[in-house]
């Protein structure tokens, strides 16, 4: 009995701890729905409060945006009024100006009507009063002049037969000597003009500061620019110029070209100088190009080798005797071909020969022989006729086989000959100078040699490769020797050799 009351007291005990326990689980799992619950409707409540936050800032940049559009769009519109009142404001003046303009042309067209009417009643005067002297005189205007005519013929008459005889009485012998006197005259009046820059050429400087820039620390900038033209640059008290020296007129060209360049960009340095001359010789280039160019055109042929032409112009630095080349072979052109109309000789022939005629001194320090026979060897070359050809190689023989020819020689002796054409004591100077640069390059290892300062220094340039200084020194001697050895020369001659490395490489 017992042992049932024991169960049933367990079963009863274990029934009310399993309700209890559900009782607690399920008051548990309420609990925790609740929480989700409240947990969700503060994340959708902040959702929402963030929603309207972003709503709120969207707004204000949408009002920024269109106040900032509206703004630009009113400075735009004032901007097209003020264009469109600048506009008005044109037109009307333009439209006033032309009004103007119409009112002076109405006023000129009135005083040209007025003009004119005078000039009808002034015609119609000048009519009536020739209508009442032809009726007074009894003659016609026709009638009148002839007989003012015959009067006058038979007045002078006397004064015309006196003059005629005294004309006829004059000497064959006196009208001679006028011809001769005239043809002097036209010759001189035809003659180009004289060398004027012979050894120096003038540069203009902006200031006297220039000056002391062209000259540089220690001199290394004037240094340069002689070591790289073969010049002599002259710095003296000569306000705002500086003088060029040389011999060469291309060495002087070229110097100058360089200096004015350097003047021109103001950066005077070494490298910079050696930049200016480079760029200065393909001037030169060019120019000895034009040069030719428009010697062609101005003697009037056609039918030139470019090559020929560009030949040609390096006679515009090249002078005999003092007298520029170039200007010798037009003289010579233009002179040639008056003869040629004269006797009847080919003109075409006669003026390519006259212009090519001393082509050869444009190379005859560069190719051996004498300028007839190598400007006959050139214009051969360059496909020029044997009647052109030989007016190059006979100008200088004592009787030409061809007229063509002869009228050359002729031609090139008047204007050899013509007053002021040409100093000999010029010549000499440039021949005692050649003979400098000849004689030092005579010897191995010189790469170029320049003739400074009329002659009483020379500088040599050598290799530096195969000329070392001990060489060097030997060298500047032996040069020495030789020139005092075999040319005439006033007073004392600088030998000056100068060995310079310059090693280039590029970082690149």
């Amino acid at each position: 009995m017992e042992s049932i009351v024991l169960v049933i007291v367990l079963v009863a005990g274990l029934a009310s701890g399993g309700f209890v326990g559900y009782y607690f689980r399920k008051l548990a799992a309420v609990r925790e729905v609740n929480s989700a619950e409240s947990k969700a409707e503060d994340l959708l409540k902040k959702a929402k409060e963030r929603q309207t936050e972003i709503l709120l800032e969207a707004k204000d940049k949408a009002i920024k945006v269109i106040d900032e559009s509206k703004r630009e769009a009113e400075e735009r519109r004032q901007e097209v009024k003020q264009l469109q009142a600048r506009v008005e404001k044109r037109e009307a003046t333009f439209d006033q100006k032309l009004l103007d303009l119409e009112n002076k042309q109405q006023e000129l067209y009135q005083k040209a009507e007025k003009v004119e009417k005078i000039k009808e009643e002034i015609t119609a005067v000048r009519e009536q009063q020739f209508v009442k002297l032809e009726t007074i005189a009894g003659l016609t205007r026709e009638e009148a002049k002839e007989v003012l005519l015959k009067n006058t013929e038979e007045k002078i008459k006397d004064e015309l037969v006196l003059r005629v005889a005294k004309l006829e009485g004059q000497s064959s012998e006196e009208l001679e000597i006028k011809a001769k006197q005239l043809l002097s005259t036209v010759i001189e009046r035809c003659a180009s003009s004289h060398a004027v820059e012979t050894t120096t050429t003038a540069v203009t400087l902006p200031n006297d500061e220039m000056k002391g820039r062209i000259i540089g620390r220690e001199g290394r900038n004037i240094k340069t620019i002689e070591q790289l033209t073969g010049v002599e640059i002259v710095v003296d008290e000569t306000p705002q110029t500086i003088l060029i020296s040389g011999f060469s007129p291309i060495r002087r060209h070229l110097a100058k070209l360089a200096l004015e360049k350097l003047i021109s960009d103001g950066r005077i340095h070494p490298g910079r100088i050696e930049e200016a001359v480079d760029q200065a010789k393909k001037e030169l280039a060019t120019d000895i190009k034009k040069a030719g160019e428009s010697a062609n055109r101005e003697a009037g042929l056609a039918g030139v080798d470019p090559r020929l032409v560009q030949i040609l112009g390096r006679l515009k630095y090249r002078t005999s005797y003092g007298q520029n080349q170039l200007v010798h072979a037009l003289e010579v052109t233009h002179l040639a071909a008056m003869l040629a109309e004269e006797l009847g000789a080919d003109v075409n022939i006669t003026k390519k020969g006259a212009l090519f005629h001393d082509i050869g001194k444009a190379v005859d320090h560069e190719v051996q022989g004498g300028h007839p026979e190598i400007g006959y060897d050139i214009l051969k070359k360059f496909g020029m006729p044997e009647e052109v050809a030989y007016c190059a190689l006979g100008h200088h023989e004592d009787t030409p086989k061809t007229l063509e020819c002869m009228i050359v020689k002729v031609a090139d002796a008047i204007s050899g000959a013509r007053v002021g054409a040409r100093k000999d004591t010029f010549e000499d100077y440039i021949q005692r100078l050649t003979e400098l640069e000849e004689v030092a390059n005579s010897f191995a290892g010189v790469e170029k040699t320049y003739a400074i300062q009329a002659g009483r220094e020379i500088r040599i340039f050598v290799q530096p490769d195969q000329v070392d200084d001990w060489q060097a020194t030997k060298l500047a001697r032996d040069i020495a020797d030789k020139i005092q050895a075999d040319l005439k020369y006033p007073g004392e001659i600088r030998v000056t050799v100068i060995r310079e490395k310059r090693v280039i490489e590029y970082a690149r």
